[in-house]
């Protein structure tokens, strides 16, 4: 259900927005968590090790598309606060067109350059076909990861996160169970992995249509769904290509990061991969309450109410402090019990690689928290070029920092952490100064 951001309460109407956004991403990423937990224990260190290294260059292209619509999206809670619905349909219709043709067109080629995308990042020759294959069925359902993005991103800028919410606690739960079904019963190991993924968002992806079409008038177009307008796309693309590149660069920088790793043999590239996934559930959900705070801001701009701009952002820094307040005491304190969920019982050097890194990186997710809201602040105002900018800053000193760290110093895998902190050092050099200038220009008076 659609949500009016410029009206009511704040604090609780940010909280009441940016919890199921917490809840659906760390189930989307239960996807890529199960398949490592499930191949890791199940098939073995090499099998984790051949979803690990394809799970970067998957998730760059994902990433590309969840950024295109999250551009997308900005422009639709604009229009939705200001009010003007005939601009929000037309805006609807061509990025829904424009990106099924583009998720077509990359399926195509990503089928083809799979392997020596691989090849690019130095894979171990023993993983690089299982890599290979899975990439290849995960790409084949990149349809499906659009549709499902453009639709969810559709409706958090209308201010209704939970609906997105609940069809993703069920295709979790569908990829838990076919995962089982296909690694474990069937034994169709890293392919039945990657299977289970596309079939799970499949069928998240029709839940979440068949609801829009019963539920929510303001997507039911009718034949305005054939409504393509080259001007809207073409300010659909400037905003979506910025926030997409940004998103590719985050996985850009990872993969970059991957290729260190990879020549430092399958341990590290085991315990890299679940270190990865560890990151990704610490601080997806400072994404996800800078991600609120966009969509709050964006409303309120096109309402032109400036000092409830103010006020939600300023709430939205306290929900980042209290969050990664917890998450930094759980990561540290069950930072064995953790990496333990990833591999099997003889497996305690991947064990024990993964405890140096987290127990460090504990400490740092303050960071990205403080990145991540600044963030937001530009994206809610649509100004992306600055996230796009203090992106590739981050992720070209992460890359140069572990490559330092670890081929010239020759540290060991917590230098790793070392070099995720310079890039965010880097970022925030970058970005306080800008927040700081923009800041008093808009709210002068306040």
């Amino acid at each position: 259900m659609a949500t009016d951001m410029t009206e009511g309460r704040i604090l609780p109407q940010l909280t009441g927005f940016t919890i199921p956004l917490i809840l659906g991403n760390l189930f989307q990423l239960t996807y890529n968590a199960a398949d490592s937990v499930i191949v890791g224990k199940f098939v073995g260190d090499d099998a984790l090790a051949a979803v690990g290294t394809a799970g970067p260059v998957m998730n760059m292209i994902i990433l590309f598309i969840s950024g295109m619509c999250m551009g997308a999206g900005i422009l639709m809670s604009t229009q939705y606060g200001a009010k003007k619905y005939d601009q929000l349909e037309r805006q609807i219709s061509t990025t829904m067109l424009g990106g099924i043709g583009f998720s077509l067109v990359i399926t195509l080629l990503l089928l083809i350059l799979a392997h020596p995308l691989l090849l690019l990042l130095q894979v171990p020759s023993d993983i690089i076909g299982p890599s290979a294959v899975y990439l290849r069925i995960v790409f084949a359902g990149l349809i499906f990861t659009f549709v499902y993005n453009f639709f969810s991103n559709t409706l958090r800028a209308l201010g209704d996160s939970k609906i997105p919410l609940y069809f993703l606690i069920i295709s979790a739960f569908l990829n838990v169970v076919l995962d089982l079904l296909f690694v474990v019963a069937f034994q169709w190991g890293v392919p039945g992995s990657a299977l289970a993924t596309v079939l799970s968002e499949a069928l998240c992806c029709l839940f979440c249509l068949a609801y829009i079409r019963k539920r929510v008038p303001l997507l039911c177009l009718g034949r305005k769904w054939k409504v393509f307008d080259r001007s809207v796309l073409g300010r659909t693309v400037s905003y979506g290509i910025t926030s997409a590149l940004q998103q590719m660069c985050v996985q850009l920088g990872k993969i970059c990061v991957q290729t260190v790793v990879n020549v430092q043999g399958v341990e590290f590239i085991a315990a890299f991969t679940a270190i990865n996934r560890v990151d990704d559930f610490a601080m997806t959900p400072q994404q996800n309450i800078a991600h609120a705070s966009t969509t709050f801001m964006a409303q309120n701009r096109g309402a032109g109410k400036m000092a409830r701009m103010k006020r939600g952002y300023l709430c939205s820094i306290l929900l980042e402090a209290a969050y990664t307040a917890v998450v930094l005491v759980i990561v540290f304190v069950f930072s064995r019990q953790i990496m333990e969920m990833f591999v099997g019982e003889d497996s305690e050097e991947v064990v024990t690689l993964g405890i140096s890194y987290l127990q460090l990186i504990a400490f740092m997710y303050v960071m990205p928290a403080a990145t991540n809201i600044i963030q937001g602040f530009f994206r809610g105002l649509g100004d992306l070029k600055v996230t796009l900018i203090s992106t590739v800053l981050n992720m070209a000193v992460r890359f140069l920092a572990a490559w330092i760290m670890t081929h010239i110093l020759g540290g060991g895998f917590d230098r790793l952490a070392w070099a995720n902190f310079c890039g965010w050092v880097a970022m925030l050099l970058f970005q306080v100064p800008m927040i700081t200038v923009r800041w008093r220009k808009l709210f002068p008076r306040f």
